[in-house]
């Protein structure tokens, strides 16, 4: 009997932790657009870059983008911290000024590291953004009251989301009438770069309980995960889905009932 009590009662916790945040308006707004991975890239036009934001906005998408902090508390939009994938030059965009970014061009193009308030200023009004903060060495408070601070005034659909449950906890705490999303995969497929139980932790959602997402980001093949289920089921969590690369992955996470992030192709959009 004890021990019948303990799986029960292992079981309530395990489902409490993955308990998020419900039925926020805004959320539904949300989920009536198509979201281009890093705006609609391509060859010549550059992930993360306004050329590529322009596109996707002609086109009636959303999009999503990534967020980083600069030494003199500018953002800059670009995914690594490292610069060298993309631009080809070594360094790390964290130690840049918002004056350096018009020095670094994008995979060989004209197109060069944006200013997050260039995008807005693009954006404002009239599609939605899923801005993803990209933390880096614990500046996850600074990142995401800079990046709040930057919105405020903001005229359009927005919402956040991050990996560093740390940036989504801040969010909760200060600035709980943002929509947020924690972002996650199957982290126990690779060794990685934190500890066994850090990468069980995310990768079954259990930080929940300190985030409340509004909606969970998870990694398209890796979706069949009881956690996840739960969060969508039981407590009635948005799920978002990345990066569909294929038409046929982009029908059926629509049809499953995901807010679809995709690349590579150009579905016909929803809004």
């Amino acid at each position: 009997m004890v021990i019948l009590i303990v799986i029960v009662v292992l079981l309530l916790l395990y489902v409490f932790s993955l308990m998020g945040r419900r039925g926020r308006p805004e959320m539904q707004e949300l989920k009536q657009w198509y979201y281009a991975h890093r705006g609609l890239h391509r060859q010549g036009v550059p992930e993360n870059s306004m050329a590529a934001f322009r596109e996707a906005l002609e086109a009636g998408y959303g999009i999503e983008l990534d967020v980083h902090l600069l030494k003199d508390g500018s953002l800059a939009v670009i995914h690594d911290s490292d610069l060298k994938r993309v631009t080809g030059q070594e360094g790390i965009v964290e130690d840049l000024t918002a004056e350096d970014l018009s020095r670094y061009h994008l995979l060989g193009t004209e197109e060069t590291i944006p200013e997050f308030r260039q995008v807005l200023e693009l954006y404002r009004g009239k599609a939605p953004l899923i801005i993803e903060l990209k933390s880096w060495k614990g500046n996850q408070a600074a990142l995401a009251e800079r990046v709040c601070r930057e919105m405020e005034g903001y005229e359009g659909l927005y919402c956040m989301e991050s990996f560093d449950p740390w940036c989504v906890a801040w969010l909760r705490k200060n600035r709980p009438d943002i929509i947020r999303g924690q972002l996650s995969e199957n982290f126990l497929k690779s060794d990685g770069d934190h500890p066994w139980i850090v990468r069980f932790i995310v990768t079954f959602c259990l930080e929940n309980f300190l985030t409340m997402p509004d909606f969970i980001a998870y990694h398209f093949p890796d979706r069949n995960n009881v956690s996840v289920a739960l969060c969508r089921k039981v407590w009635g969590v948005e799920g978002v889905s990345w990066t569909l690369r294929t038409r046929e992955d982009f029908d059926r996470a629509v049809k499953e009932g995901w807010i679809p992030i995709f690349e590579g192709f150009r579905p016909e959009p929803r809004a």
